[in-house]
């Protein structure tokens, strides 16, 4: 692993700019994390091997949040057969803006028949935060990408609502030049979606989890839907059912699965995607999740 660290500035700029370019390599039996470069304030531990040739790896954000101004910038690229976990040592913290925009801008490259599994941990927008995250995925034939976004609006433990700034998010999927998904996001702090049925319904987090790379059978979109529930039984009570179905939702994709999570809990909905998690690793990769050791749960 090579690492290329820029020098530091005599005097920290008043905002970051901060970048992160990975580049894993296939050899023989083993994935390894061939090029490394990083700019303050993201790092990256060095990877570890917790299952067969999996590399996972840990990035980390040094300045403990992202203020107003910052701007992060990750490229994330595989090559053919590759296979790379990526997750992050913590929560994310946007604090609230001093009236810049927060950005971060992430590009995934994904050689053919390689895997990604994308898990950074939950964000934290606080109140008064303005935030806009792009992820663009593009897929070589025969490539898998899976991955989650957890976010909670407000630091609601606290009392605190979402009452000012705003979060922005839009994620892009390709293969061979052709949109496969597209998932453009946005909630205005203090906006009645974050009370309406239709929007938030006053809950504070909010989730999605995706699979893509496959077709996935009904069954495995009922499945998914079923992992929500204890012991994987859909509950007998109608009412039950009815509120249940208000905070979850699965979608089967062109070539893929989508699974929508709001509700109060960010464990919740991270303990529901790594049930769905393992269904769709057990049934494309034949083998069980390896849940990365950062995370306390």
């Amino acid at each position: 692993m090579t690492a290329l660290t820029p020098l530091t500035a005599p005097n920290p700029p008043t905002s970051w700019h901060g970048h992160l370019e990975l580049d894993y390599a296939q050899r023989e039996e083993k994935t390894i994390l061939d090029r490394v470069f990083v700019q303050a304030p993201l790092k990256v531990q060095r990877p570890f091997y917790p299952e067969a040739g999996t590399c996972h790896t840990v990035m980390l954000h040094t300045a403990g949040g992202i203020v107003g101004g910052d701007r992060l910038s990750l490229q994330i690229n595989l090559q053919p057969q590759a296979h790379a976990l990526l997750t992050s040592a913590a929560a994310a913290k946007i604090y609230r803006s001093n009236g810049q925009e927060a950005q971060q801008t992430t590009h995934i490259k994904i050689g053919a028949s390689a895997c990604l599994e994308w898990f950074p941990q939950e964000t934290i927008v606080f109140d008064g935060a303005q935030y806009a995250q792009q992820l663009k995925v593009e897929l070589e034939p025969g490539a898998i990408w899976m991955g989650w976004d957890i976010t909670r609006l407000g630091r609601s433990a606290r009392g605190e609502r979402f009452n000012g700034g705003y979060w922005r998010s839009k994620t892009e999927v390709w293969q061979n030049e052709r949109l496969l998904w597209i998932d453009p996001q946005g909630i205005q702090g203090g906006h009645e979606m974050m009370t309406s049925l239709h929007g938030l319904a006053g809950y504070p987090v909010i989730g999605s989890f995706v699979f893509i790379g496959r077709e996935v059978s009904p069954d495995r979109v009922k499945a998914a839907r079923t992992a929500w529930y204890p012991e994987g039984k859909e509950p007998e009570d109608s009412i039950s059912l009815h509120e249940s179905a208000n905070q979850v939702g699965v979608t089967r994709l062109t070539a893929g699965l989508l699974c929508r999570y709001r509700g109060n809990s960010t464990l919740e909905a991270r303990k529901w995607f790594m049930r769905v998690w393992e269904l769709v690793r057990q049934e494309e990769l034949g083998r069980s999740i390896c849940v990365p050791r950062v995370w306390q749960i």
